[in-house]
Protein backbone atom coordinates (compact mmCIF):
# COMPACT_ATOMS: atom_id res chain seq x y z
CA UNK A 1 0.00 0.00 0.00
CA UNK A 2 1.04 3.58 -0.40
CA UNK A 3 2.05 6.20 1.47
CA UNK A 4 -0.79 7.94 -0.06
CA UNK A 5 -3.25 5.16 0.53
CA UNK A 6 -1.45 4.75 4.63
CA UNK A 7 -2.32 8.40 4.85
CA UNK A 8 -5.56 7.92 3.30
CA UNK A 9 -6.61 5.45 5.89
CA UNK A 10 -5.34 7.10 9.05
CA UNK A 11 -7.38 10.02 8.51
CA UNK A 12 -10.44 8.17 7.00
CA UNK A 13 -10.77 6.59 11.03
CA UNK A 14 -10.57 9.81 12.58
CA UNK A 15 -14.16 10.92 13.04
CA UNK A 16 -15.10 14.24 13.30
CA UNK A 17 -18.43 16.07 14.71
CA UNK A 18 -20.72 17.49 12.08
CA UNK A 19 -19.94 20.87 13.82
CA UNK A 20 -17.91 22.20 15.16
CA UNK A 21 -19.26 24.67 18.02
CA UNK A 22 -17.14 27.47 19.15
CA UNK A 23 -16.29 28.43 22.58
CA UNK A 24 -17.92 31.16 24.25
CA UNK A 25 -15.41 33.50 25.57
CA UNK A 26 -15.29 35.36 28.72
CA UNK A 27 -15.55 39.46 29.19
CA UNK A 28 -11.93 40.78 30.38
CA UNK A 29 -13.94 42.06 33.76
CA UNK A 30 -15.58 38.43 34.30
CA UNK A 31 -11.64 36.74 34.03
CA UNK A 32 -10.80 39.26 36.81
CA UNK A 33 -13.36 38.29 39.07
CA UNK A 34 -12.30 35.89 41.80
CA UNK A 35 -11.44 32.27 40.89
CA UNK A 36 -13.60 31.14 44.08
CA UNK A 37 -16.88 32.46 41.45
CA UNK A 38 -18.74 30.80 39.92
CA UNK A 39 -17.78 29.54 36.31
CA UNK A 40 -18.27 29.83 33.23
CA UNK A 41 -20.60 27.57 31.62
CA UNK A 42 -19.53 26.10 28.25
CA UNK A 43 -21.83 24.25 25.59
CA UNK A 44 -20.64 20.56 25.23
CA UNK A 45 -18.78 18.90 22.22
CA UNK A 46 -18.88 15.92 20.16
CA UNK A 47 -15.78 14.50 21.22
CA UNK A 48 -15.20 13.74 24.95
CA UNK A 49 -11.92 13.38 26.89
CA UNK A 50 -12.08 9.69 25.89
CA UNK A 51 -12.23 10.19 22.45
CA UNK A 52 -9.52 12.43 22.05
CA UNK A 53 -7.17 10.23 23.80
CA UNK A 54 -8.18 7.26 21.58
CA UNK A 55 -7.69 9.53 18.61
CA UNK A 56 -3.91 10.30 20.01
CA UNK A 57 -2.76 6.56 20.71
CA UNK A 58 -4.50 5.70 17.67
CA UNK A 59 -2.37 7.85 15.75
CA UNK A 60 0.79 6.85 17.78
CA UNK A 61 0.05 2.93 17.02
CA UNK A 62 -0.72 3.74 13.01
CA UNK A 63 2.36 5.68 12.74
CA UNK A 64 5.44 3.85 14.79
CA UNK A 65 7.98 6.58 13.63
CA UNK A 66 5.50 9.38 15.29
CA UNK A 67 5.53 7.79 18.66
CA UNK A 68 9.52 8.11 18.79
CA UNK A 69 10.08 11.70 17.10
CA UNK A 70 6.36 12.75 18.87
CA UNK A 71 7.32 16.35 19.83
CA UNK A 72 6.29 18.61 22.81
CA UNK A 73 6.52 21.68 23.93
CA UNK A 74 6.20 22.11 27.27
CA UNK A 75 4.16 24.93 29.01
CA UNK A 76 3.28 26.20 32.25
CA UNK A 77 5.76 23.48 33.41
CA UNK A 78 4.63 20.13 32.41
CA UNK A 79 1.01 20.48 33.22
CA UNK A 80 -0.27 22.13 29.81
CA UNK A 81 0.89 20.74 26.48
CA UNK A 82 0.54 21.11 22.80
CA UNK A 83 1.68 18.33 21.07
CA UNK A 84 1.62 16.83 17.82
CA UNK A 85 -1.26 13.87 17.89
CA UNK A 86 -0.38 13.19 14.29
CA UNK A 87 2.00 14.27 11.43
CA UNK A 88 1.33 13.40 7.54
CA UNK A 89 3.88 13.35 5.06
CA UNK A 90 3.18 12.33 1.37
CA UNK A 91 5.55 12.53 -1.45
CA UNK A 92 4.42 10.79 -4.75
CA UNK A 93 6.23 12.35 -7.98
CA UNK A 94 4.78 15.93 -8.26
CA UNK A 95 2.41 16.17 -4.95
CA UNK A 96 4.03 16.80 -1.25
CA UNK A 97 1.86 17.47 1.61
CA UNK A 98 3.28 17.51 5.17
CA UNK A 99 0.70 17.75 7.68
CA UNK A 100 0.93 18.54 11.37
CA UNK A 101 -2.00 18.40 14.06
CA UNK A 102 -1.25 19.90 17.39
CA UNK A 103 -3.37 18.68 20.56
CA UNK A 104 -3.68 21.14 23.58
CA UNK A 105 -3.57 18.76 26.73
CA UNK A 106 -3.77 19.39 30.41
CA UNK A 107 -6.65 22.01 30.50
CA UNK A 108 -8.73 21.38 33.68
CA UNK A 109 -11.59 23.17 31.54
CA UNK A 110 -12.23 20.10 29.00
CA UNK A 111 -14.72 21.56 26.49
CA UNK A 112 -12.40 24.33 26.15
CA UNK A 113 -9.34 22.01 25.64
CA UNK A 114 -11.46 19.66 23.14
CA UNK A 115 -13.72 22.33 21.21
CA UNK A 116 -9.12 23.28 20.50
CA UNK A 117 -8.17 20.19 19.76
CA UNK A 118 -11.51 19.38 17.51
CA UNK A 119 -11.24 22.48 15.53
CA UNK A 120 -7.10 21.22 14.63
CA UNK A 121 -8.00 17.51 13.50
CA UNK A 122 -10.85 19.38 11.50
CA UNK A 123 -8.82 21.78 9.72
CA UNK A 124 -6.33 19.27 8.78
CA UNK A 125 -8.65 17.01 7.92
CA UNK A 126 -10.25 19.45 5.59
CA UNK A 127 -6.86 20.42 4.12
CA UNK A 128 -5.94 16.75 3.42
CA UNK A 129 -9.53 16.16 2.04
CA UNK A 130 -8.90 18.96 -0.29
CA UNK A 131 -5.41 18.08 -1.61
CA UNK A 132 -6.56 14.59 -2.32
CA UNK A 133 -9.46 15.96 -4.53
CA UNK A 134 -6.83 18.23 -6.21
CA UNK A 135 -4.85 15.66 -6.86
CA UNK A 136 -6.99 13.14 -8.21
CA UNK A 137 -8.22 16.10 -10.75
CA UNK A 138 -4.80 16.86 -11.79
CA UNK A 139 -4.09 13.27 -12.44
CA UNK A 140 -7.04 13.08 -14.94
CA UNK A 141 -5.49 16.12 -16.95
CA UNK A 142 -2.31 14.79 -17.43
CA UNK A 143 -0.54 15.86 -14.02
CA UNK A 144 0.61 18.66 -12.38
CA UNK A 145 2.61 19.56 -9.21
CA UNK A 146 0.78 20.40 -5.93
CA UNK A 147 1.59 20.88 -2.32
CA UNK A 148 0.65 21.58 0.69
CA UNK A 149 2.08 22.57 4.21
CA UNK A 150 0.26 22.95 7.93
CA UNK A 151 2.59 23.33 11.00
CA UNK A 152 2.15 25.44 14.20
CA UNK A 153 4.31 27.14 16.64
CA UNK A 154 3.51 28.12 20.30
CA UNK A 155 4.18 32.01 19.88
CA UNK A 156 3.43 33.05 23.36
CA UNK A 157 4.12 31.44 26.27
CA UNK A 158 3.67 33.00 29.72
CA UNK A 159 2.05 31.93 33.22
CA UNK A 160 -1.31 33.95 32.11
CA UNK A 161 -1.55 33.61 27.90
CA UNK A 162 -0.58 30.55 25.62
CA UNK A 163 -0.39 31.56 21.88
CA UNK A 164 -0.74 28.93 19.77
CA UNK A 165 -0.34 30.27 15.71
CA UNK A 166 -1.29 27.52 12.97
CA UNK A 167 0.03 27.67 9.55
CA UNK A 168 -1.11 26.54 6.50
CA UNK A 169 0.05 26.84 2.68
CA UNK A 170 -0.15 25.54 -0.40
CA UNK A 171 1.65 25.90 -4.05
CA UNK A 172 -1.77 25.63 -5.90
CA UNK A 173 -0.86 28.28 -8.92
CA UNK A 174 0.14 31.32 -7.01
CA UNK A 175 0.72 29.90 -3.25
CA UNK A 176 -0.93 31.24 -0.47
CA UNK A 177 -0.49 31.21 3.69
CA UNK A 178 -3.23 31.41 6.01
CA UNK A 179 -2.21 31.97 9.84
CA UNK A 180 -4.68 31.68 12.19
CA UNK A 181 -3.60 31.96 16.58
CA UNK A 182 -5.61 31.21 18.91
CA UNK A 183 -4.98 32.95 22.45
CA UNK A 184 -5.84 31.03 25.85
CA UNK A 185 -6.05 32.82 28.91
CA UNK A 186 -4.33 29.78 31.42
CA UNK A 187 -5.33 30.94 35.04
CA UNK A 188 -8.91 31.06 33.93
CA UNK A 189 -8.77 28.88 30.76
CA UNK A 190 -11.11 30.63 28.70
CA UNK A 191 -10.47 31.52 24.67
CA UNK A 192 -9.63 35.27 24.41
CA UNK A 193 -11.12 37.21 21.19
CA UNK A 194 -10.19 40.11 19.53
CA UNK A 195 -13.70 42.32 20.81
CA UNK A 196 -13.45 40.91 24.37
CA UNK A 197 -10.32 42.87 24.88
CA UNK A 198 -12.32 46.48 23.98
CA UNK A 199 -14.85 48.98 25.77
CA UNK A 200 -16.86 48.51 22.05
CA UNK A 201 -16.27 48.33 18.40
CA UNK A 202 -14.72 51.31 18.08
CA UNK A 203 -10.78 49.84 18.56
CA UNK A 204 -11.14 48.76 14.65
CA UNK A 205 -10.92 52.03 13.60
CA UNK A 206 -8.20 53.19 16.05
CA UNK A 207 -6.08 50.22 14.87
CA UNK A 208 -6.50 50.47 11.44
CA UNK A 209 -5.17 54.05 11.31
CA UNK A 210 -2.42 53.24 12.97
CA UNK A 211 -1.72 50.44 10.75
CA UNK A 212 -2.71 52.65 7.33
CA UNK A 213 0.14 55.04 9.06
CA UNK A 214 2.70 52.60 9.15
CA UNK A 215 1.95 51.00 5.97
CA UNK A 216 2.94 54.35 4.21
CA UNK A 217 5.67 55.29 6.44
CA UNK A 218 6.94 51.82 5.66
CA UNK A 219 6.71 52.29 1.44
CA UNK A 220 8.26 56.00 2.05
CA UNK A 221 11.14 54.72 3.76
CA UNK A 222 11.42 51.47 1.68
CA UNK A 223 10.49 52.01 -1.94
CA UNK A 224 10.91 47.68 -1.80
CA UNK A 225 7.70 47.57 0.09
CA UNK A 226 4.17 47.69 -1.24
CA UNK A 227 0.80 47.94 0.74
CA UNK A 228 -2.68 48.12 -0.53
CA UNK A 229 -4.18 50.71 0.97
CA UNK A 230 -7.86 51.77 0.11
CA UNK A 231 -8.57 55.38 -1.57
CA UNK A 232 -11.10 57.24 -3.80
CA UNK A 233 -8.77 55.76 -6.38
CA UNK A 234 -7.42 52.44 -5.21
CA UNK A 235 -9.03 49.75 -3.59
CA UNK A 236 -7.14 48.02 -0.20
CA UNK A 237 -7.02 47.49 3.28
CA UNK A 238 -9.64 49.63 5.14
CA UNK A 239 -9.91 48.13 8.32
CA UNK A 240 -9.74 45.49 10.53
CA UNK A 241 -12.09 42.44 10.65
CA UNK A 242 -13.82 41.75 14.68
CA UNK A 243 -11.95 37.79 13.97
CA UNK A 244 -8.78 39.64 12.50
CA UNK A 245 -6.15 37.16 13.70
CA UNK A 246 -4.26 38.62 16.63
CA UNK A 247 -1.78 37.77 19.25
CA UNK A 248 -0.74 38.61 22.90
CA UNK A 249 2.62 38.72 23.33
CA UNK A 250 4.64 37.95 26.42
CA UNK A 251 5.24 41.69 27.36
CA UNK A 252 1.80 42.11 26.96
CA UNK A 253 1.57 43.81 23.80
CA UNK A 254 -0.84 43.09 20.97
CA UNK A 255 -0.21 42.35 17.47
CA UNK A 256 -2.50 42.21 14.21
CA UNK A 257 -1.47 39.65 11.22
CA UNK A 258 -2.50 39.33 7.75
CA UNK A 259 -2.54 36.28 5.82
CA UNK A 260 -0.31 36.51 2.50
CA UNK A 261 -1.87 38.38 0.08
CA UNK A 262 -4.50 40.15 1.84
CA UNK A 263 -3.22 43.68 1.92
CA UNK A 264 -0.26 43.51 0.38
CA UNK A 265 1.79 41.26 -3.18
CA UNK A 266 2.61 38.01 -2.26
CA UNK A 267 5.89 38.71 -1.74
CA UNK A 268 5.40 40.43 1.69
CA UNK A 269 4.42 37.26 2.96
CA UNK A 270 2.38 37.02 6.52
CA UNK A 271 2.61 40.64 7.76
CA UNK A 272 2.41 41.21 11.92
CA UNK A 273 2.57 44.82 13.23
CA UNK A 274 2.58 45.33 16.75
CA UNK A 275 0.00 48.00 18.35
CA UNK A 276 1.84 50.11 20.77
CA UNK A 277 0.05 50.00 24.12
CA UNK A 278 -0.26 54.14 24.16
CA UNK A 279 -2.35 54.03 20.60
CA UNK A 280 -5.13 51.51 21.82
CA UNK A 281 -5.13 52.10 25.83
CA UNK A 282 -8.82 54.45 25.77
CA UNK A 283 -10.17 51.55 23.99
CA UNK A 284 -9.21 48.77 26.22
CA UNK A 285 -11.57 47.07 28.97
CA UNK A 286 -8.97 47.24 31.48
CA UNK A 287 -4.76 46.23 31.48
CA UNK A 288 -5.37 42.50 32.53
CA UNK A 289 -4.19 41.56 28.94
CA UNK A 290 -2.55 44.26 27.47
CA UNK A 291 -0.39 46.88 28.73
Amino acid sequence: MSKLNDSKKQYNDIEIPAELKQVVSKSIQTVKMEQSKKKPSFKKFGIGVAAAATIFVASVNMNPALAQSLSKVPILGSIVQVISIQEITIEEDTYNADLKVPNVTGLNNKELENSLNEKYIAENKALYEGFQKEMEALKEVGGGHLGVVSTYEVVTDTDEILSISRYEANSVGSSSTTMRIDTIDKKNEVLITLPSLFKDDGYAATISKYIKSEMSKEMAADETITYWIASEEEIGFESIRSDQTFSITADHKLTISFDKYEIAPGYMGVITFEIPTEVIKNELISDYYIK
